[in-house]
């Protein structure tokens, strides 16, 4: 079979997991000594597919190495397998080939390989000094209530899963951030990473070099406005619906900081600092959403995308009005892009169906819950509320299925299944449909 690079692709992810799932079985691990295989690779798969979900508490059953591993992965499998590999190659002075920049095309989800090397690089240097700077903020902010040593080792571990849009954390009892609802600085530096990690490095990339070339792409623009949309929306829509609810004992800017937060991390970051199972079932409903869109192309995040969200509703607006062309800033979709976000999105909703159909086939447990479960592996979240730890292993087995489809897109994974040569274009007599 040929190894084309989605194929590649998912067989460095694969690597990855197993990889993973060996070393957190080893008895240096977990702190009882030991761990069952389907728990450690369940683990393996979420840290690679950055989505947070657990099986067992992250700051309790594993140990320093254990966490060092997740840790590795989250970065691994945020950054993509080809930029480690394309990082190391690089300091060893070798040439990128034309087959590995295909792969890291593919993997950035650009459109050309033009500058694809040069993206890489500043993608890792960037990276790696965001992480770095949110490490120590975060480490000199909970010194005094952690201790110095921990309060390091607890910053980098977050800083790193939150800028990958992995949403794991050490703070015990699966509880994530619920100890710092109001914390401002917390909130402020843990959303900002995983806002910048979910926007895609080809949008930062535009950005930082905005003042020598003062000019967005049009993808750069529709993904900042979709996101910035979806951000104000969502904080609006949760403070009002939860202000004498899920937020009502909390300052009035406490309620804001709170339903912000609350409103950002399903795309895709998996943070949470209220308790998920206290909201209304139409918050929850909206965060499920959120968590479907999550973040954009060539980013840390997963999610059908915010472009992919934004080109639908150009369609639909587009018909609406009687054109023929989707179109937006003055330009012209190609309508192989709109079938493609049509594609992704349908695929999206058919995995969820298919995987809430066949969870309800194995466990007891409300709709909601397995409903939100399934949306959350898709789109590497990793809020649940609280199905995770009840899974039983036919359902453990599914959702780490969801979280590997979920990370690569279905449509990568359908590229590497069913890829064949470019075929010649034939074009059959059109034919009528009646719509609607």
């Amino acid at each position: 079979m040929r190894l084309t690079p989605p194929r590649l692709l998912a067989a460095g992810f694969l690597a990855a997991i197993l990889l993973g799932g060996i070393l957190l079985s080893t008895p240096w691990a977990t702190r009882d000594g030991s761990t069952d295989w389907l728990t450690s690779f369940f683990t393996a798969t979420s840290a690679v597919c950055v989505t947070g979900l657990v099986v067992v508490d992250t700051g309790t059953h594993w140990t320093w190495f254990g966490q060092l591993v997740i840790l590795l992965m989250i970065q691994v499998g945020g950054l993509g397998i080809m930029s480690f590999a394309t990082f190391f190659a690089l300091l060893l002075g070798k040439r990128i080939q034309l087959r590995q920049r295909l792969i890291l095309q593919q993997a950035l989800n650009k459109p050309s390989m033009e500058g694809i090397v040069k993206i890489f690089r500043y993608l890792l240097i960037f990276s790696f000094l965001v992480e770095a700077a949110a490490a120590v903020i975060l480490a000199v902010h909970w010194a005094p209530s952690l201790g110095p040593a921990r309060a390091l080792w607890y910053g980098v571990f977050h800083s790193v899963s939150a800028f990958n849009n992995a949403g794991f954390d050490l703070m015990g009892g699966f509880n994530s951030l619920t100890g710092y609802t109001t914390d401002f600085l917390t909130n402020m530096v843990i959303s900002g990473l995983f806002i910048v990690g979910g926007l895609g490095f080809v949008v930062i990339y535009e950005i930082y070099n905005y003042r020598r070339n003062p000019r967005l792409s049009l993808h750069s623009r529709l993904v900042l406005i979709t996101t910035v949309l979806l951000i104000a929306t969502g904080t609006a829509v949760i403070l009002v619906s939860e202000y004498n609810h899920a937020l009502r004992e909390l300052s009035p800017a406490g309620k804001l900081i709170a339903a912000y937060f609350q409103a950002v991390t399903p795309r895709t970051a998996g943070f949470n600092t209220l308790d998920l199972n206290s909201l209304f079932l139409s918050t929850q409903l909206l965060i499920m959403f959120l968590m479907f869109v999550g973040g954009s192309p060539g980013s840390t995040a997963g999610g059908i995308k915010t472009s992919t969200f934004a080109l639908l509703w150009l369609a639909i607006y587009s018909i609406l009005r009687g054109k023929r062309d989707t179109e937006i800033f003055r330009r012209r979709i190609a309508p192989q892009e709109v079938f493609r976000a049509l594609a992704i999105a349908l695929l999206g909703l058919f995995v969820v169906f298919l995987v809430t159909f066949l969870i309800t086939l194995t466990h007891e447990a409300s709709l909601t819950a397995i409903l939100f479960e399934v949306v959350s592996a898709l789109g590497t979240v990793g809020l649940s509320l609280g199905l995770t730890t009840e899974l039983n292993t036919p359902g453990k087995l599914l959702i780490m299925a969801t979280m590997f489809l979920g990370r690569l897109g279905p449509l990568t994974i359908g590229y590497a299944l069913a890829y064949r040569p470019k075929q010649p274009d034939i074009r059959y007599p059109e034919g009528k449909i009646m719509i609607g």
